[in-house]
């Protein structure tokens, strides 16, 4: 008898998926009727449908030319949002080739000797600084090899490490002030700035670093008084041998006065950067002038600030070009996944079919409170995050209609970016369809389930913190 071969399912790519999406779209556009609304502003960048007006239209239906054309005209509607992206990836590669974020964390584990048990909230701070302020997630990779043996030669486990790594990226980033490939893209998309909502988020901010950090701390101590604790201790000696052996303790670079000029030029920028998008007059601030800035003057702040870091770092033109253009083209797949998602906006959009899904939307909303609203789009995006975990992929697929929905519930369409950018943070950190969580999980090998029984319960605190903050808001605003 031959043995049967076991096929496992792989979940296909975002990329499939949004095709898969597209090929749907033109189908339905043979099946649904066209239609259209009156809008407030027909010219405005921010479409705001009237209730009530909607009425049917003749439709377009689409072809298998207008499929493969979508993507391109995509590409074309989110061009701004785009070079922000490539930007801002030859930013971020200048300020890392200098060393210097990887020298700040290397002063502070310095300074700290002896004392690694303030290692755990300072790091959490600046890896959730990171990404609230640029979604730093792939950025994140290098430090765990250098920060994991530290903390395991301090008395922890890799668990530790882990949540103070990725956990601590990910809970910035579902309170993301500015990051550019999230809240940036969806607030793009949404029709509004960047810096509405700002206030919402502060605040889940403020609760979910400092709840991380005391998840983290009280295993981690719990972990050094008792080493038989950890979830990870039948592994605690092959973990320590993995890890410590021919560890160099040094490896991070020396924090000079020149990293330091640096990191005070990277967050520079980044409040260079809000300073530019917030609505000052709106929060009340008349002393700071509102400048309503959009990407492109916000792609020229980060064109500066690396050109301002390459100066400092002495970087030759060829190195900084070098850098720069490889650092844009680590971006590409952000930059694609933008214009293919888009690319099923322009599909509906051309079928004359976008205004008849959100007509079905209206109805369903019809004598639904705008709370059940806030929170039933938090719980939908965890559930789009899963099949679709890229962030820029999610926010430029589905705010076209998502944003203008909220109207009908008579809810801020800052709220639906709110509730996107933190599922989709979330589910960042649990679900097996993102490459990087499993990627780190091999990395430190710690098993899926592990990780789920060490998070699980903290998970959910925080996807109830959440779901109040958002009822709040909305029943406020």
């Amino acid at each position: 008898m031959t043995e049967k071969k076991k096929h496992s399912f792989k979940m296909p790519s975002s990329y499939t998926i949004i095709i898969a999406i597209m090929a749907i779209v033109a189908i339905m556009s043979h099946i649904l009727p066209g239609g259209a609304y009156d809008y407030v502003d027909p010219t405005a960048s921010k479409l705001e449908p009237i209730a009530g007006t909607f009425h049917n239209i003749a439709a377009n239906p689409q072809g298998i030319g207008d499929v493969i054309l979508a993507p391109i005209n995509g590409f074309y509607d989110s061009v701004d949002i785009i070079l922000y992206t490539l930007v801002i990836g030859g930013f971020l590669a200048v300020v890392m080739k200098t060393g210097a974020l990887d020298a700040a964390i290397g002063g502070i584990i310095n300074k700290l000797k002896g004392r690694e048990k303030l290692l755990i909230p300072i790091l959490m701070l600046v890896f959730s600084f990171a990404g609230a302020a640029f979604g730093i997630e792939e950025e994140t990779l290098p430090f765990f090899l250098v920060l994991i043996p530290v903390l395991i030669a301090a008395g922890y486990d890799t668990l530790v490490g882990l949540s103070v790594i990725k956990m601590g990226a990910a809970l910035g980033v579902m309170g993301s002030i500015a990051n550019p490939f999230a809240v940036a893209i969806a607030s793009r998309f949404a029709g509004i700035s960047m810096g509405d909502g700002i206030g919402i988020r502060l605040i889940l901010l403020a609760i979910y670093i400092p709840s991380g950090i005391f998840f983290t701390m009280r295993y981690a101590e719990k972990v050094r008084k008792d080493p038989s604790k950890s979830l990870v201790y039948s592994q605690a000696e092959e973990n320590r041998k993995f890890f410590l052996k021919d560890t160099n303790m040094n490896a991070l670079p020396e924090f000079t006065f020149k990293r330091k000029l640096i990191i005070t030029v990277f967050i520079a920028s980044f409040l260079i950067m809000l300073w530019g998008v917030l609505a000052w007059e709106d929060l009340g601030i008349t002393f700071i002038p509102t400048m309503g800035w959009w990407f492109g003057e916000l792609a020229g702040i980060f064109l500066v600030a690396a050109i301002i870091v390459a100066f400092i770092a002495k970087m030759g033109e060829e190195e900084f070009l070098d850098t720069f253009i490889g650092g844009a083209k680590d971006m590409l797949s952000v930059a694609v996944i933008i214009g293919v998602s888009r690319g099923v906006t322009v599909l509906m959009n051309d079928a004359m079919i976008t205004d008849t899904i959100l007509h079905a939307g209206e109805e369903l909303l019809t004598n639904t409170s705008s709370v059940i609203f806030s929170v039933a789009t938090y719980l939908i995006y965890l559930v789009l995050s899963f099949f679709v975990p890229s962030s820029s992929g999610l926010a430029t697929l589905s705010m076209g209609i998502m944003a203008p929905l909220a109207d009908f519930a008579d809810v801020q369409r800052e709220i639906v970016v709110i509730a996107y950018a933190a599922a989709n943070a979330m589910m960042s950190l649990v679900a097996p369809t993102c490459g990087l969580l499993m990627g780190v999980l091999t990395m430190t090998k710690t098993s899926y389930s592990v990780w789920m029984k060490f998070v699980g319960k903290f998970l959910l605190f925080i996807a109830l913190a959440t779901i109040v903050v958002l009822a709040a808001a909305t029943v406020l605003m």
